[in-house]
């Protein structure tokens, strides 16, 4: 659907369950791709699966709150590939915290890793991308309905995200395009709790009947990465299955 021959894409997040389909598009659509995760050896198996000979990825420790490991990611694109022409900053948590017993330091540990990492990822990035590159943050769906009980921390972070993507499209443009994605419930192992909590009846709320899957969230991605949207900079596009209709 898309061709994404010889460029470049940095992917945060890349072991967890949507980085894993992102990483599987762009592979399809010719991308070499640095696979950028905490879990090294997990992202380093995702890799070899992916790229038995090794010729198109690349895969690197990263902790997405840590700037100094964001440099050497985006290092690691210009060593490796040459190039950078696209970043998809997929790295997240998502923990249970009621808001009444939320430490500051599980707050910040929620804001470091979900929006910190956004602001480092497109900082560092930037200086290194080719023009006409592209930038797709993820949100979520708790950006624009407010978080899920016990997750205000989360919901914040998402519409941070939102907030951010907007101003740094006008910014950045024509140079970088800047976009988001808001998924809905997505069957990846990060919300697995959450699911069996709620139970099949959940799915019953969606319009589309079903979860979504991560190879949905892929291609709305990639879909932004591409020439097709080269007029498309600073919007949001929602991926729930009509869980939510807005703006």
């Amino acid at each position: 659907m898309f061709d994404f021959s010889q460029r470049v894409l940095l992917l945060t997040g890349a072991n967890g369950g949507i980085g894993r389909g992102i990483a599987r598009e762009f592979m399809a659509a010719g991308a070499r791709v640095v696979l950028a995760d905490i879990n090294e050896a997990g992202t380093a198996d995702f890799a070899r699966s992916i790229d038995p000979a090794g010729a198109h990825t690349a895969a690197v420790r990263l902790d997405a709150g840590n700037s100094a490991d964001v440099e050497r990611a985006v290092e690691l694109c210009s060593r490796r590939f040459g190039r950078l022409d696209y970043l998809v900053t997929a790295a997240a948590i998502f923990e249970d915290h009621p808001f009444e017993t939320m430490t500051d330091e599980q707050w910040r540990r929620t804001m470091t890793a979900n929006l910190d990492s956004v602001f480092y990822a497109c900082r560092r990035a930037v200086p290194a991308m080719k023009q006409g590159g592209a930038i797709v943050n993820l949100a979520s769906e708790a950006a624009h309905t407010g978080g899920s009980p016990m997750h205000s921390h989360y919901g914040a972070t998402k519409a941070g995200v939102l907030a951010f993507t907007k101003t740094i499209a006008r910014e950045l443009a024509p140079r970088i395009r800047v976009n988001a994605v808001s998924p809905g419930t997505i069957n990846t192992p990060m919300v697995a709790r959450w699911l069996e909590q709620h139970g099949p009846a959940y799915i019953d709320t969606i319009p589309m009947r079903r979860l979504g899957e991560p190879k949905d969230v892929a291609q709305a991605v990639a879909f932004l990465c591409s020439d097709a949207a080269s007029y498309i900079t600073g919007t949001t596009i929602h991926v729930n299955g009509g869980g939510y209709v807005g703006a």
